[in-house]
């Protein structure tokens, strides 16, 4: 099965200044999906693919799957948050330009371990993307650690709506 080349591979940055991401869906072979993160334009490129841009700021979960005929060659989840024109960031596969990284997991169990921390989030009542940026990073390092982090509460989400406001 041939994959036919990436449509962003030869594109120049874009004039609005948004994230974008490729997404791919090769049933049981390659998927890659958005976990949560408020698209702002979706392009369908082929029935296989599609590109989804997110403005600077907003933070989504972008999660790749690959298996051959043995099973799962490789399973990631990368919580990022996407970067005006200005801002340093982080390169990485089918994001362009790429992001600031607030978690990278490899390996199906930890990456089960952080769809269940953001499961936590939702049934607290807490959207994802809204969540402290902090957060995703912590559950990042526990979660490298070996060890469970911590849930995200509404406590936790109040005490950093307001640490966002006095910070401005």
């Amino acid at each position: 099965m041939t994959v036919p080349p990436s449509p962003m591979r030869h594109r120049q940055p874009s004039d609005d200044d948004m994230t974008r991401v490729e997404l791919t869906w090769i049933e049981k072979r390659i998927e890659h999906w958005i976990r949560f993160g408020r698209v702002a334009v979706d392009e369908i490129v082929d029935r296989r693919r599609r590109i989804v841009r997110f403005r600077p700021g907003a933070i989504f979960a972008f999660v790749r799957w690959a298996a051959n005929d043995y099973g799962t060659v490789s399973s990631r989840i990368d919580i990022v948050r996407g970067v005006a024109p200005s801002e340093p960031f982080t390169t990485l596969p089918f994001v362009r330009p790429g992001g600031d990284i607030l978690l990278k997991i490899e390996g199906w169990p930890k990456v089960a371990q952080v769809l269940a921390a953001i499961d936590a989030a939702e049934a607290a009542g807490v959207d994802p993307c809204d969540a402290a940026p902090d957060h995703w990073r912590h559950v990042a390092n526990r979660i490298t650690a070996g060890q469970a982090p911590r849930p995200y509460t509404m406590e936790r989400h109040r005490a950093w709506l307001k640490r966002r406001e006095i910070e401005g």
